[in-house]
């Protein structure tokens, strides 16, 4: 329980620091993942558009919102995911993954690793 407390505090003090700082966020068009097998160590970098999702191994990876800061796309990237092996019927990750602080909220997987590395604009 008390994990859970300090996972849900640690989520939410990003957002609360971005909006005090009054920095303005911009929409992504895709968001840019990279997926590792941890047991071939195998990497591939996924460009997924928000709102479509893809199968990598037995991940069904979904993009629900992808921001940064406005003005700065390089910047720091954060992305609302929900990722599911296909075994399971309940995700195993859902909520904000941030660019610079993968390990913050990571997804929790025994075989693979997946992060967010930026967001895109289509022009």
């Amino acid at each position: 329980m008390i994990r859970f407390v300090l996972v849900c505090f640690a989520l939410v003090l990003p957002a609360v620091a971005m909006a005090q700082s009054n920095v303005k966020t911009k929409q992504g068009d895709v968001v840019q993942l990279r997926a590792l097998d941890t047991i071939t160590g195998l990497v591939e970098d996924i460009d997924l558009p928000v709102g479509d999702t893809t199968v990598y191994e037995r991940l069904m990876v979904s993009v629900k919102e992808c921001r940064y800061p406005a003005g700065n796309i390089s910047a720091d990237a954060f992305a609302y995911l929900v990722i599911r092996d296909v075994r399971e019927t309940l995700p195993a990750f859902e909520g904000w993954m941030i660019a610079s602080s993968p390990a913050l909220s990571a997804l929790e997987h025994p075989r693979y690793d997946v992060w967010v590395l930026r967001c895109m604009v289509n022009e």
